[in-house]
Order: structure tokens, then C-alpha cells, then sequence
């Protein structure tokens, strides 16, 4: 079962005091980050190309060259699947995503079907497609299909977040951080929302860019 979605703002206002009531550190954190973004896209082939395309890149990279996907109709799965190593080489991808950006329109994805797939199962289907990881799936669930209770560990960000947030003595890692989060089931995917904000406002204070 798809379990709860995330559809609209008010939804993320339920799961952020349904957080703050669990966990103090989280009303301490929303009382400085104010409301929090929706944070939702369309979900299909466009939204796991853009993920494949901003791997690694800068965001003005990433978006200087989905511009020229877009602009060669290479965002459409079955264009994408016709096209050449050139053409893909033109629109400015490496070699390495433009075998992974083929693949993926040769997976053969179900994309209406992972809408009512279980959240495991969605991570265990996109990551048996070539570059496509752990990271990258469980993103694809929270905001392109709006999971509410799917959590991204291995996120950076999200570790450094919680190290500042709840004192702790180092950045997590992937597992421990996975383990810490079950505590904010059924809304982990707000938890994450709450802890990316938190991490902005963090760092400015601190000065750091």
C-alpha cells in the first residue's frame, strides 16, 4: 500500500505538529524556520532524469544543461531512448549519464504503478536501474510521488542537520541516522523537510554560504 500522501501545505502543517509534539528539538527548529515548503513535482521520467543530471554538477550546471535536453525534446522517454551517444554528448552530458539517462528509458519503469507500490518497493525497483542509487530513489518517493513517510539518510545535508539540531558529537552516518529517524514515523518525509530548513538557517547564522 502507498500509505499516507503528501498533497497539499496543510498536509505538511499536520505532520510538522504531529513532530513537534513527539519531538521538542522539532518545535525548536519550526519556531525558527517558520512554515515549510510543499516541496512536490510530477513524477515520471522527466523527474528521475533531472535527478540523474544534477548528480555531481552544480545547480546552474544541471540547470544550463536540462535546458538543452528540453530544448532537443530529449526530456520525452521514447525520444531519449532513440537518441545517439552524440546527441546526448551535444546536450552536454557525460558519457557515464547518457548510459545512464538511455537506460533509464529502457527500463521499462511502470511509473504509473509505483504510485501504489509500498515505499520499499519503489526504492528496490529505481535502484536496480543504473545510476540510480539509495539517495536518488528515496527523493523520487518523497517528492515526486509524496511519500509522508520516506527519510533520505545518506543526505548530507540531512546528517548535518541533525548533528546540529540534537547536540550531537559528530555528523551521523547513513545507518545510524535511518535508525534515529524511525522515531518520527509516520512523517519522516517532514522530518526531513523540517531538518533541510533548519540546516539553512543554521548555516547562515554560522556565516557559512
Amino acid at each position: 500500500m502507498a500509505g499516507r500522501i503528501i498533497e497539499t501545505l496543510d498536509c505538511v502543517a499536520e505532520g510538522a505538529e504531529w513532530l513537534a509534539r513527539a519531538e521538542p528539538r522539532f518545535a525548536d527548529a519550526l519556531s525558527q524556520v517558520g512554515p515549510l515548503p510543499l516541496r512536490r513535482e510530477e513524477d515520471g521520467f522527466p523527474a528521475l532524469l533531472r535527478a540523474i543530471v544534477g548528480q555531481q554538477v552544480s545547480v546552474a550546471s544541471a540547470r544550463a544543461i536540462w535546458g538543452r535536453l528540453e530544448a532537443a525534446g530529449l526530456t520525452d522517454l521514447a525520444v531519449m531512448a532513440a537518441a545517439t551517444e552524440d546527441d546526448l554528448r551535444a546536450a552536454g552530458l557525460s558519457r557515464q549519464k547518457a548510459r545512464y539517462g538511455r537506460a533509464l528509458a529502457e527500463a521499462g519503469i511502470d511509473f504509473n504503478g509505483l504510485r501504489v507500490l509500498p515505499d520499499v518497493e519503489i526504492v528496490k525497483t529505481l535502484v536496480a536501474v543504473p545510476g540510480i542509487g539509495v539517495w536518488t530513489a528515496e527523493i523520487y518517493a518523497m517528492f515526486a510521488l509524496g511519500r509522508a513517510d520516506v527519510f533520505a539518510p545518506g543526505d548530507l545535508a540531512l546528517q548535518e542537520a541533525a548533528r546540529m539540531l540534537f547536540g550531537l558529537p559528530g555528523r551521523p552516518t547513513d545507518k545510524a541516522l535511518r535508525v534515529m529517524a524511525e522515531a518520527w514515523s509516520p512523517w519522516r518525509s517532514v522530518a526531513a523537510r523540517i531538518l533541510w530548513a533548519y540546516y539553512r538557517v543554521a548555516k547562515e547564522r554560522e556565516g557559512v554560504i
